[in-house]
């Protein structure tokens, strides 16, 4: 159950926050996913078609909205690289 805390703490967090949509929860998740995968190490580093991927999100525009608002919001700590992959 230690594996689902991050998510579940997120779940949590999320409960009253309206600015908070599918897409962002989609993408939170595969960042989830991808970090188990890659050992549960912090940071991850990641391009962005690996999390688009997973979180089935087509737009690369969608993708860097959330992340930023995600970042923005205190959910997560992002730092684009800035580079268009």
């Amino acid at each position: 159950m230690e594996l689902l805390k991050p998510l579940s703490d997120f779940f949590k967090a999320i409960e009253n926050d309206y600015r908070i949509s599918i897409t962002h929860i989609g993408i939170y998740v595969a960042l989830l996913q991808f970090r188990a995968g890659k050992g549960f190490n912090n940071p991850i580093q990641a391009y962005r078609y690996e999390i688009m991927d997973l979180a089935k999100i087509a737009s690369p525009k969608t993708y860097r909205k959330c992340m930023r608002e995600l970042n923005e919001y205190g959910y997560i700590i992002y730092k684009s690289t800035r580079k268009r992959n």
